[in-house]
């Protein structure tokens, strides 16, 4: 809980400054496979709506689309790019070609249920979108699981926070 009040502490003052473009900018560039404290983002500013600072309806609306459009930003680059330095540089990840073959396999067979779920998962929400271009997921199976999965992941970060409030508020003293 440290980490997560350390991140919501240091991310609060600019998304007072800059309110939801502040968190657009930190989500999208998040989903796109920037390390950067996305949930610690959402619970400062679920945090700031519940004083009014934000709306918490276009908190959500800002976070659903930044997640949406950062991970088709990122199968874009994987679909005309990513295949190619994948088997060039995977070994830097210890990605092998029969790596890759598997990992094309369980994209081919699981891959809108990766796509949802990955959201969820910190490192796989960076590279989401990248991966699934890079091994030929279809657009629309990749889209569809994108939307709602980035819905879900907006909705359980924005409202969560905002309806719990009083639960972090109790764990961060």
């Amino acid at each position: 809980m440290e980490f997560l009040h350390n991140g919501a502490s240091f991310i609060e003052p600019y998304i007072q400054q800059y309110g939801l473009y502040a968190i657009f900018v930190i989500v999208y560039l998040e989903s796109l496979g920037a390390p950067l404290p996305g949930e610690s983002a959402l619970v400062a500013s679920s945090l700031l709506a519940i004083r009014g600072d934000i709306a918490i309806i276009d908190l959500f609306f800002a976070v659903w689309s930044a997640a949406v459009l950062g991970d088709s930003t990122g199968y874009a680059i994987g679909h005309f790019g990513g295949r190619p330095l994948l088997q060039r540089y995977g070994w830097l990840v210890k990605l092998t070609p029969e790596r890759l073959a598997k990992l094309e396999e369980l994209f081919r067979r699981r891959g809108p249920f990766i796509v949802f779920s990955a959201r969820f998962v910190v490192v796989l929400r960076q590279l989401n979108g990248l991966l699934a271009g890079s091994v030929g997921m279809p657009w629309h199976s990749f889209f569809l699981a994108n939307v709602l999965g980035a819905g879900l992941w907006a909705a359980v970060w924005s409202f969560g926070p905002y309806f719990f409030g009083g639960m972090f508020h109790a764990i961060w003293r």
